[in-house]
């Protein structure tokens, strides 16, 4: 059952972006998404608060989320997040069993 991480990362004077944009610049972010189970890793930012930027990160399950945690990038990711000063708000989801037409009458494709 896959699961999805929303982190919500919090700084000031635009420290989230110049976070995000080092983690991509650095190659951190394209190794993430090419591990084993990861299946999405994206950032958005907030259109109500420009300080924060939203992560949606999802996984096959929670051993892959697990070997993630346990990955050298975690060291890289925890020093960035030092070095911008940045604060967390966390969301988990898990994929529900509902099928997939439950919501279909109220999407627009």
């Amino acid at each position: 059952m896959s699961l999805t991480v929303n982190l919500y990362y919090t700084g000031k004077n635009g420290s989230a972006k110049r976070f995000v944009d080092e983690m991509i610049s650095s190659g951190v972010v394209a190794k993430i998404r090419q591990e084993p189970g990861n299946l999405k890793y994206h950032y958005f930012q907030s259109l109500s608060d420009p300080e924060t930027i939203l992560l949606i990160d999802s996984w096959e399950n929670q051993v892959a989320l697990d070997k993630h945690h346990e990955s050298p990038m975690m060291t890289t990711i925890a020093t960035l997040r030092d070095k911008y000063d940045l604060h967390m708000h966390v969301e988990r989801y898990r994929e529900d069993d509902a099928p997939d037409d439950t919501d279909s009458d109220f999407i627009r494709k």
